[in-house]
């Protein structure tokens, strides 16, 4: 009986670009350096070609595979992510509502020998992200469910303007769509002290284009995006290909757990775990969301 060889990070990885094996060596000091860099000045930093080009057609695949265990529920939101029936004052960004159509597979979903899962689980990798952020290590989560996800954008829905309720994330489009899709961003728009709800507001209602940056990702670019801070969208998806992207959620203590609301809007369901922890989260601000 034959068996599939599956192939090692190092080559799925362009590891001559990205030498995850050589931590603190020239190539890999540089390319945290200018990460680091990217990152302070605008909060999102693209490694272009992170898998080698054998690799994108098994993204790609991989992703098309589990797809269909996506949670679909189109619903009414505002870019908080709170209950959109929150009094809040007349002109406050958060009244204004949006519908958002884009689904996710969560990570009890995703085999354990797909590309994404092995990444996300590679001591390696994670000591790169950590690096690159300049923490002195990441925490897969604890969640069983939102640790690593597909999110999935099919057409004619959007992933619309929101904030993320960590501070950092570490993403890869595995599949782009026909048309749309783009990754748009306004980087630094809040801080931790002022939620700058005048800009937020000028963007949302279509009047804060100065603020709002493009990103043209491809499949095995990695991004590395400070989104607590930065509100970002992916705009409509047209034409008959739906957008993929694998979202790998690290934190910077163990154990972190999904809020059963969020939980339960993300995925459609909460498993024991996140009922045990209801309550017990700690937060990093004062903001919003």
């Amino acid at each position: 009986m034959s068996t599939v060889e599956v192939p090692t990070i190092g080559q799925v990885v362009d590891t001559d670009r990205y030498p995850l094996e050589e931590p603190g060596g020239p190539a890999w000091n540089s390319i945290v350096a200018r990460t680091r860099k990217e990152l302070r000045e605008t909060g999102c930093s693209v490694l272009p070609d992170f898998v080698r080009p054998a690799g994108r057609a098994a993204l790609r695949d991989e992703g098309a595979a589990i797809a269909p265990h996506a949670h679909y529920d189109v619903e009414t939101v505002n870019a908080y992510n709170i209950d959109v029936a929150t009094p809040l004052p007349d002109g406050h960004p958060g009244r204004i509502t949006v519908e958002r159509g884009n689904a996710f597979v969560p990570r009890d979903r995703i085999p354990a020998e797909h590309i994404v899962h092995r990444l996300y689980t590679d001591a390696g990798f994670q000591r790169f992200v950590a690096e690159c952020f300049g923490l002195p290590r990441v925490h897969e989560l604890g969640d069983p469910l939102a640790g690593l996800c597909l999110n999935v954008v099919a057409p004619g829905m959007e992933h619309p303007w929101h904030f993320d309720t960590n501070e950092f994330t570490v993403s890869m489009l595995t599949q782009e769509a026909d048309e749309g899709g783009v990754f748009e961003y306004c980087p630094g728009i809040r801080s931790a002290a002022d939620e700058n709800f005048d800009d937020v507001r000028a963007v949302l209602t279509g009047h804060g284009g100065r603020l709002v940056r493009r990103l043209a990702l491809r499949p095995g670019d990695l991004q590395l995006f400070k989104g607590r801070y930065s509100l970002h969208r992916v705009s409509p998806v047209a034409g008959r290909t739906a957008r993929h992207s694998a979202i790998f959620a690290y934190s910077e203590r163990p154990g972190v757990m999904g809020s059963v609301a969020r939980t339960r809007q993300l995925f459609g369901r909460v498993l024991p775990e996140h009922l045990a922890a209801e309550g017990r989260a700690v937060r990093v601000d004062a903001l919003l969301d």
